[in-house]
């Protein structure tokens, strides 16, 4: 007999449990996550930001209990567009893909504007869009030199995050205490004031608190690499989206019983910053900005070269021309021109989108995506029976509703928001009919980028 080994191939290891992909989950989202969004989602709402963000959240468990049910179902894969395909067909598929583009050439411009507006707030000599177009040229040059972020970059954002977020929850406390005693502390009116409560305004800001929950979907990613993804997954997702929305919750009420207007801001965008100040002076106010900055610059920084990475993986498979798109530098094996081409669409989108309208896109192509989702798990486990046993509330009423609530969420976006993502997605029909000669044949497989 031939004793000779035959060489193993290199394939992931499970060795994460679930306590580190719930960890991997909130330094994806950052604790700080419902910050940036305060004084918007309190102004749009008319004083009810917290019942915002907790009815955004009954969406996003939801829609992550299916994004669980998926990984479990395809643990090589791990994204909307993925499930998508597997769950409905190809061309459903590619659309959820093209959604999900929108959203990943867009994040890059939230995190640069919002950085750029906190800049401004500091130096306001220097108008917000010189400002964005240094932070284009920063994580443009940085991507293009191949220097990459790591889990330890992020991990050390998070800390440095909580080493903010955690005394102002602690000097709030103190502050309502001192000047308002429980009455200032324990109110319902954060999440019911009969005065202002109107659905329309609630409906429009929870359709824009839904970005703070932007990334959850990361974590069944790490479907390859979990131990158990069949269970590991599931809780993870939901645990994270649990404690992005009541943490985040939690920071949203108290600055809004510190300031319970929503009409008379310095400036709305960064609002939860002169609450800081309120509640702990100029050193907090400081800390709190340069904390925003850092943490937007780091998740553009990844964004731009996620992105780039996605449009190098289309450019791969045939979806985009190859010549440009699957291009690589040939000193930092980077895809340079995507790079280039992002930071371009990044400054541009800056100078013709506010931090708001850039939001609303961005939860466009989000909810179309969760949609998709949530009615594969109806397809596949419950139509198909491919997971397991039948159950009819985990396989059918929980994705519906989980379809249903995305959906009243993306209704309620604003109508410019629907109009400009709607000419996006118009374009990605049209491509996909050109591409398979009028859905003929199959769109090319896109998970090279998607699950990247």
């Amino acid at each position: 007999m031939d004793n000779a080994e035959t060489p193993r191939t290199p394939s992931l290891r499970r060795a994460l449990t679930l306590w580190d992909l719930i960890l991997y989950g909130i330094v994806l989202i950052m604790p700080i996550a419902a910050v940036p969004l305060f004084g918007l989602v309190q102004q749009i709402s008319a004083g009810h930001a917290v019942s915002a963000l907790l009815l955004s959240m009954v969406a996003m468990v939801l829609t992550a209990v299916s994004y669980g049910r998926m990984a479990a179902r395809y643990p090589a894969a791990g994204s909307a567009y993925t499930f998508v395909r597997h769950g409905l067909n190809a061309h459903f598929g590619f659309l959820a893909g093209w959604a999900m583009l929108l959203d990943y050439l867009l994040v890059p411009v939230v995190c640069i504007l919002y950085a750029a507006l906190t800049l401004a707030r500091l130096m306001p000599a220097v108008p917000t869009w010189l400002w964005c177009a240094l932070i284009v040229v920063i994580i443009s040059a940085v991507n293009l030199l191949g220097i990459r972020s790591t889990a330890t970059a992020n991990l050390v954002m998070m800390l440095a995050a909580l080493a903010v977020i955690l005394p102002f929850l602690v000097l709030a406390v103190w502050w309502l205490w001192r000047h308002q005693g429980w009455p200032g502390l324990v109110s319902t009116r954060p999440f019911y004031s009969p005065e202002t409560f109107h659905w329309k305004g609630i409906g429009a800001a929870t359709a824009l608190a839904a970005l703070t929950y932007g990334g959850f979907d990361g974590v069944s990613t790490m479907a390859e690499e979990v131990e158990n993804p069949r269970r590991n997954v599931l809780l993870a997702t939901v645990f994270v989206c649990l404690f992005t929305g009541i943490f985040g919750g939690l920071q949203i009420y108290f600055a809004q019983r510190v300031h319970p207007g929503f009409n008379d801001f310095t400036n709305v965008e960064t609002a939860f910053m002169d609450v800081a100040r309120t509640v702990g002076g100029s050193w907090l106010f400081g800390a709190m900005a340069a904390i925003l900055i850092i943490t937007n610059l780091g998740s553009g920084l990844t964004a731009q070269a996620g992105v780039a990475r996605l449009l190098y993986g289309m450019g791969r498979d045939g979806v985009l021309p190859r010549g440009f798109f699957a291009h690589l530098s040939a000193r930092a094996a980077v895809p340079a021109y995507n790079l280039l081409l992002v930071g371009g669409l990044s400054f541009a989108g800056c100078l013709v989108l506010n931090y708001e309208r850039a939001a609303e896109l961005i939860n466009f192509g989000a909810f179309l995506a969760f949609m998709g989702v949530n009615a594969s798990v109806v397809r596949v486990c419950y139509l198909r029976g491919e997971c397991g046993r039948r159950s009819f509330v985990r396989d059918l009423l929980l994705p519906l509703f989980g379809l249903l609530f995305c959906l009243l969420i993306w209704w309620n976006l604003s109508n410019a928001a629907k109009i400009a993502g709607g000419l996006w997605f118009a374009v990605g029909l049209t491509y996909d009919a050109v591409l398979t000669r009028a859905f003929r044949s199959a769109p090319a497989a896109l998970d090279g980028g998607f699950t990247a």
